[in-house]
């Protein structure tokens, strides 16, 4: 923990930390319309069959007497199971029986009908275009969007892990600037996709670089920022992702076309990398791995930052490794940075276990609950900016929660309290969608304080070393449950309970593992080594047998 008496040379908090926050909340500021975007821009439209009566004006005119749309509709597409006209089916020949008033259902049969052998015809009322009416993803192919949903987040999933290890290898700014830049690319390519395979292509490549702006900004900042600060700084980066939700409305109301939308939220992200290289590495990671000049040389531009000149002069290499050498057990860490070492360490292998499963039911849930706004209401548009408000109002208390339940207890019990809110969500009837709504705003405004928990308390389980590895394996593990929910979506037809309890139960049982298995962390420096954890562990134990001493002495 000697680095945090090196930060505090340089200035604290001031200045620097200031303009690092709001460098690193650019990009996360967009981050959500990435990961949230496929709520508009593969929103499935009102759709039916391709019949000529209806929509070829050389049969239309061939039709005898005065008929309206309405007439035509009537004789051409069958009525389906909500007795609206079927999305999925058309009469073979037109059923003009249909028109006597006192036809019924019995006047066709299931064999005077065909699935749609010409393409469909959409309502383009809501939306212009998304990508479900740009290549048919419905009827039998309506599998192909939650499939597509799957492939983005596993490409979250593999980047996660791929720029956990990069970056603990080559340093977290190269890995932030890089993804921006690929984002950037990969996501703007995809306006110019011919079918739906390049699309799900062009789309994980962004997936993968949205990983990393995921990850290094909440490491930069945990880095850059002494203990009292810390939990306030993450908890602004959190705040900035619910801001992203109110935008992604605003901008999905506005553009209705699904590649404008695209283009409107990747443009900005060409910008962001170019503004990205004033960011200084992280020179509590360059002292780790053995690059002291370098970490010196960050110090001081950030002493200069926040004004303090005079400690250019005092920080010299030998202050930073006189400082250094304090930590017993610095150099034996240089040499093991593996991701085993997560598993094979005995002070990291509960911790990271246990937050592999808490990550993994966390994602499950929440990606669950967010990519089906569809199935809340119809005002997509206003869900959307009504889970963002919601989002922030919980995002923004949470550092008012740490001062009374800490970090631990924060996390466990609004998971678990967002679980309880989706499960009591199945035992609401479908025609009280108000009281339905209200559920699953609760639901998402606690998902919010637990996605921030999380947040702060991950960075403060882990060594220096190990941190953005340990960050790319949980947020692997996350992105698993993030495949997994759409997957499981779509057994709804089959089995429509499976997917609301599970997205209840899997939060609620993993928020029992966070307070039999993990530590608190209020108030604790972050650890730079595995001698920080050590002492953190047995400090903990003697305030535990303090405390039951005391107790013993009040009964006795």
């Amino acid at each position: 923990m000697a680095f945090a008496e090196l930060l505090e040379r340089a200035g604290g908090v001031g200045l620097f930390q200031a303009l690092q926050v709001f460098t690193l909340l650019l990009p996360s500021l967009l981050v959500p319309s990435q990961l949230l975007m496929e709520n508009f821009s593969a929103a499935v439209p009102s759709h039916r069959c391709w019949v000529p009566l209806l929509d070829n004006s050389t049969a239309q005119a061939s039709v005898p007497g005065a008929l309206g749309p309405k007439d035509l509709l009537t004789v051409s597409i069958p009525p389906g199971p909500n007795h609206e006209p079927h999305q999925c089916r058309r009469f073979r020949q037109p059923q003009w029986q249909l028109l006597d008033p006192n036809a019924t259902a019995t006047n066709w049969s299931e064999a005077a009908t065909e699935p749609c052998m010409d393409g469909w015809v959409y309502d383009r009322s809501t939306f212009t275009s998304t990508i479900v009416s740009e290549w048919d993803l419905v009827c039998d192919y309506q599998g192909l969007k939650p499939l597509g949903q799957s492939i983005y987040m596993a490409g979250v999933l593999l980047g996660s892990l791929s720029w956990g290890l990069l970056s603990d290898r080559f340093g977290r700014k190269p890995a932030l600037s890089w993804c921006c830049l690929q984002v950037a690319l990969a996501n703007t390519s995809t306006i110019f996709s011919s079918n739906f395979l390049i699309y799900c292509g062009l789309r994980f490549l962004s997936a993968f670089g949205v990983a990393g702006i995921i990850m290094t900004p909440v490491t930069l900042m945990a880095e850059w920022t002494t203990t009292r600060r810390r939990a306030v700084t993450i908890t602004m980066l959190g705040c900035s992702y619910s801001l992203g939700q109110l935008t992604l409305g605003a901008l999905a109301f506005t553009l209705r076309d699904w590649r404008a939308l695209q283009l409107a939220v990747s443009m900005p992200f060409f910008a962001i990398f170019l503004i990205s290289w004033w960011l200084p590495e992280s020179a509590r990671w360059l002292i780790i791995v053995g690059k002291p000049e370098q970490a010196l040389q960050e110090l001081k531009k950030v002493a200069r930052i926040n004004g303090h000149k005079e400690a250019t002069k005092s920080l010299t290499v030998e202050v930073l490794m006189t400082s250094m050498e304090e930590e017993e057990g610095g150099a034996s860490m240089k040499a093991r940075r593996s991701v085993l070492d997560l598993f094979l360490l005995p002070t990291l292998r509960w911790r990271s276990c246990s937050m592999f499963l808490v990550s993994f039911s966390q994602m499950i849930s929440y990606y669950g609950l967010v990519l089906d706004l569809q199935n809340l209401g119809s005002d997509i548009f206003l869900l959307q900016v009504l889970f963002g408000a919601v989002d922030l109002l919980g995002r923004a208390t949470t550092t008012f929660l740490f001062s009374f339940l800490g970090h631990r207890t924060t996390l466990a019990s609004f998971q678990a309290m967002a679980g309880l809110s989706i499960l009591a969500n199945i035992l609401v009837p479908q025609d009280l969608q108000t009281l339905r709504l209200v559920f699953a705003v609760l639901g998402k405004g606690c998902f919010g304080i637990s996605l921030t928990s999380i947040s702060v308390y991950k960075p403060e389980l882990y060594p220096t070393a190990l941190r953005m590895t340990a960050d790319g394996l949980l947020q692997s593990a996350g992105r698993l449950g993030a495949v997994t929910g759409p997957l499981i979506r779509m057994t709804r037809p089959a089995v429509p309970l499976l997917a609301p309890v599970s997205y209840g139960v899997i939060p609620i049982a993993s928020s029992l593992i966070l307070l039999l298995f993990l530590p608190e962390t209020k108030g604790l420096p972050l650890p730079d080594t595995i001698q920080d954890l050590e002492s953190q562990k047995s400090a903990a134990a003697k305030g535990k047998h303090r405390e039951v001493a005391i107790t013993e002495s009040t009964w006795f």
